[in-house]
């Protein structure tokens, strides 16, 4: 995959916005994403806290579980932004490691992933975050 074929600003720009639809009732730190699919649909993802924080669901599973749901399977890019609700992006916000988990089940380790601090564009492949993933 080629990160200059992704239309970058566009999909931190949809993670930025779903950010604001985020539950976080206990920690107050709003994550948004943003999933690029292969026929061009967007589907958008946001951390949904539980207080039973085993149960809370990152932004990005939720993307990818809206995705599938509506029968998408082909993914070209993610993008997620994060930090304190209300505030402006200041820091990059990477996937969590379950979170780089759950995509190597979709993706291939080319899969781009880009982050977003407020300022800058970092881009990571898949592989990069997660070097050995668990497979069967």
């Amino acid at each position: 995959m080629h990160f200059k074929a992704i239309d970058e600003q566009m999909l931190i720009g949809q993670a930025n916005e779903a950010r604001a639809h985020s539950y976080t009732r206990y920690s107050d730190f709003a994550v948004g994403a943003a999933l690029l699919c292969a026929d061009g649909r967007v589907f958008a993802g946001v951390n949904i806290e539980n207080g039973s924080y085993g149960a809370t669901i990152c932004a990005e599973r939720s993307a990818f579980a809206s995705a599938i749901s509506a029968g998408a399977k082909d993914f070209v890019a993610i993008a997620v932004v994060g930090g304190k609700k209300g505030e402006p992006i200041t820091a990059f916000c990477p996937p969590c490691g379950i979170c780089r988990q759950f995509m190597s089940e979709f993706c291939t380790p080319d899969f781009p992933v880009l982050l977003w601090d407020g300022e800058r564009i970092e881009r990571k492949t898949l592989g990069a975050l997660l070097p050995e993933a668990f497979a069967l």
